[in-house]
């Protein structure tokens, strides 16, 4: 097990980038960054927190929205620079009111043919 003290916050200028999944699906809902704070908070508590580089500031997901994410797992990459939420969403992750942020495809892909 690792603490937010062992992870490496220091490529993304006190950040690390965090995939947020759900649990029982296994859907991609959303992509955020998070500072020591913010994981920290995380943990604690078991409700999503990020850092907003707009705003600057701490955010708890769902505070204005009512969207909360239950985080029942963090799981950690092997360079200690990215995490993975498990979660129970309560409501869509997107501010766009969609399930999950990624709910867009990009119109063509190189047909992979030599």
């Amino acid at each position: 097990m690792v603490g937010p003290e062992g992870l490496d916050f220091s490529k993304l200028n006190g950040l690390v980038t965090v995939v947020v999944q759900d649990a029982q699906t296994k859907e991609v809902l959303m992509v955020a960054f998070a500072n020591e704070e913010a994981v920290r908070r995380t943990l604690e508590e078991g409700r999503a927190y990020f850092w907003s580089r707009s705003r600057q500031r701490l955010w708890r997901k769902g505070e204005e929205s009512g969207n909360e994410m239950e985080v029942l797992r963090v799981m950690v990459d092997c360079d200690g620079d990215s995490l993975l939420y498990l979660v129970r969403p309560k409501g869509p992750a997107c501010h766009t009111g969609n399930r999950s942020c990624f709910f867009r495809e990009l119109d063509s892909l190189p047909s992979g043919d030599p």
